[in-house]
């Protein structure tokens, strides 16, 4: 059984912080620089008392109304997010209730970051393809800004907080195609926040920065331009299309200057790119499905989603109109 994607919904918390906002706290870190080094002029956060089953919510709520969507109707639900409401119960079992999904409705949480909306697409397209489940819901929520430290001028410059929401069912705008994945854990330290799991309590005594957000960004760019050519190429194969052909590629929003790295490095004609990031900042999970948005169901007949980061792990998979 073929599975397509049905639609897609997003939703953007309220709290803007700019360019000048940030070099006002840190006036060393000039507005104009941070464009230029990263291609982001803004991006938003969550509320204090915002979490992620609260953005969930609303990008389920907004999927339902743009799409007339009957959301008795989903019967299964995966989350991606490392950011739950609490270590345990599932987060993805708070959403079912309070977004109203149905009892019968699976409902689970999946850990992944920047990949985790291409791995989150395999596993509802293998769920709908299988023929035990019709209707599939993907929702993406990430809100790093809770793990970041009030000093890191640079990774507040560079994520934002959103939330997607994806339809994945039996019919729909775009026929699935084949996945590429792949991962590297030895890669690990290099994105992570070491404390506040089972293996290293979080310490609320001290301002200790392994309670936050730590990221090595030369290894993190070294990982990427070294795999994600090659993953690309293996789509290509996997799908049994040329480069030439695909007529849109939305790789994960990292920042703009990767992007252009990896778009020259790969060869891809920059009208076929697409850079949509500029307002929202990098926003891990959320980041493809955020910049595709707005051209979906527009002219293109060929899509190419990749993603790459935390873990390390990436993934690739095209979409046909």
């Amino acid at each position: 059984m073929k599975s397509f994607i049905k639609a897609i919904s997003t939703y953007i918390p309220s709290v803007k912080i700019t360019n000048k906002d940030i070099a006002e706290r840190f006036p060393e870190w000039d507005s104009e620089k941070i464009f230029d080094k990263i291609g982001i002029k803004e991006r938003y956060i969550a509320e204090p008392n915002e979490f992620v089953s609260d953005m969930s919510v609303k990008a389920i709520k907004k999927l339902a109304e743009e799409n007339q969507i009957n959301l008795s109707t989903i019967d299964y639900f995966i989350l991606c997010t490392q950011s739950p409401d609490f270590q345990l119960p599932t987060t993805a079992c708070i959403i079912q209730d309070r977004a109203g999904l149905s009892k019968n409705c699976a409902a689970i949480d999946i850990n992944q970051g920047c990949s985790g909306y291409i791995y989150g697409l395999s596993l509802a397209s293998s769920l709908v393809a299988s023929g035990s489940f019709k209707n599939v819901l993907l929702v993406t929520a990430d809100m790093y800004s809770k793990a970041i430290h009030p000093d890191d001028k640079g990774n507040i410059s560079l994520f934002g907080d959103a939330a997607t929401a994806t339809l994945i069912s039996t019919e729909g705008e775009y026929q699935i195609g084949k996945f590429t994945l792949g991962s590297d854990g030895s890669g690990a330290s290099n994105l992570i926040v070491k404390n506040g799991a089972t293996k290293q309590h979080k310490d609320h005594l001290t301002d200790n920065l392994d309670n936050y957000l730590y990221m090595n960004g030369s290894a993190i760019f070294d990982f990427t331009s070294k795999n994600v050519p090659t993953l690309v190429n293996s789509n290509l194969e996997l799908n049994t299309i040329g480069k030439e052909e695909v007529d849109l590629y939305v790789f994960h929003q990292a920042n703009t200057f990767m992007l252009n790295f990896l778009r020259k490095r790969i060869g891809i004609d920059q009208d076929k790119f697409l850079l949509n990031m500029e307002n929202y900042g990098n926003t891990v999970s959320s980041s493809i499905p955020l910049a595709f948005k707005p051209s979906f169901g527009k002219d293109f007949n060929k899509i190419m989603f990749v993603g790459f980061g935390v873990g390390y792990s990436w993934g690739a998979v095209t979409i046909f109109k």
